[in-house]
């Protein structure tokens, strides 16, 4: 049950429902975590922008739902999970390939250098080690791809934390989280 009530689309005014709007025609719908956050314009304005910016980063689609599977299931994120399984599967993910990305492998090894950084990102506040770096770097990713795992693995911790705290309900096909993530 939701601890924060989603505003419907029909009640929204102003700067709200200016938000919610833009919000419904880019992805088509009205969803809950949107609908939720737009108790407060500011923190919905503020994802739209940084969750759009993103969307338009170096990494590939694959690459950037790759980050918000394995974040997602690592917070233990249903919503999320749920919500990254389908868009997953929308930029080419089979429902395997979003299952073993969020156990943290992929068969490109790219993508897996994506999912290492990820996980470093993640285990150590961000207090990566040198040889993590290195390892990304090694595996041919750039200045700009790294700069960009850091800010997706922010925003997914964001979305995360603001689904945990609102209690949102999962308005995509439920995914169940995995017993144990490593």
């Amino acid at each position: 049950m939701p601890r924060l009530q989603p505003i419907a689309l029909e009640s929204a005014q102003g700067k709200q429902r200016e938000l919610l709007d833009a919000a419904k025609k880019k992805l088509g719908k009205h969803i809950n975590i949107v609908a939720t956050m737009a108790n407060s314009t500011s923190v919905l304005e503020a994802y739209l922008g940084f969750s759009g910016a993103m969307g338009h980063s170096q990494l590939s689609a694959k690459a950037r739902e790759a980050v918000a599977l394995r974040v997602g299931e690592k917070n233990q994120c249903q919503y999320c999970v749920s919500a990254h399984t389908t868009v997953g599967k929308m930029v080419g993910y089979t429902e395997e390939e979003t299952v073993k990305v969020r156990q943290g492998e992929a068969a490109d090894p790219k993508l897996q250098a994506v999912l290492n950084l990820t996980d470093a990102i993640t285990e150590t506040k961000g207090f990566i080690s040198d040889d993590q770096f290195n390892a990304a770097k090694a595996a041919d990713l750039s200045d700009e791809e790294i700069t960009e795992v850091v800010g997706l693995v922010a925003l997914n911790f964001f979305t995360n934390f603001f689904n945990h705290v609102a209690g949102t309900e999962v308005d995509f096909p439920e995914v169940e989280l995995l017993a144990e993530v490593a």
